[in-house]
């Protein structure tokens, strides 16, 4: 997606956040702690490392609150691209791996995906792209178990920094 559209979701949740969570007519609407996870997970996909340090911390206490941890993950994971913005590698893949663990335990492939292909983008960023390859090409095969096309193509992007496109598929 476009920067401009992660920067308009951000801009409308953010406006979200300071509005009551209930009542409403029909159905219910996001609690502040949904809301906030949407803003963070939008802000690492736009990698926006003062974004993330902004908001992060309040997602951190409201997930530890409620004891949930996938909005946990997910804040993990963006302060882990935060951390790799920053040059901070090994906190960064302290974080992204912890968040790799929650999302595995739990089977969501897509999480699971997205935290393995930050993983393979910090490995590139320390220059060890046997390791980068190793997290892309799992990211890879979990992207393609589910059918996550657009990630598909981010995935080969990825690898592509690394070697020649027509070698990576799931076979592999």
């Amino acid at each position: 997606m476009a920067q401009g559209e992660f920067a308009l979701v951000r801009e409308r949740l953010e406006q979200a956040l300071p509005l009551s969570g209930q009542p409403v007519k029909r159905g219910t609407m996001a609690h502040e702690h949904i809301v906030h996870m949407m803003v963070v997970d939008s802000l690492a996909i736009s990698e926006d490392g003062p974004g993330i340090a902004a908001h992060a911390p309040r997602l951190v206490e409201l997930a530890e609150r409620d004891g949930h941890q996938p909005y946990l993950a997910v804040a993990w994971r963006a302060l882990g691209v935060a951390g790799r913005l920053k040059g901070e590698f090994a906190e960064a893949g302290d974080l992204l791996k912890a968040a790799l663990d929650v999302f595995a335990e739990r089977g969501t492939v897509w999480q699971k995906g997205r935290t393995l292909c930050e993983l393979g983008k910090l490995e590139l960023a320390r220059g060890s792209t046997e390791q980068a390859e190793a997290f892309l090409t799992d990211a890879l095969k979990a992207f393609e178990q589910i059918g996550a096309g657009p990630l598909l193509e981010q995935v080969r992007v990825e690898l592509d920094k690394i070697g020649s496109p027509d070698q990576w598929s799931s076979d592999k």
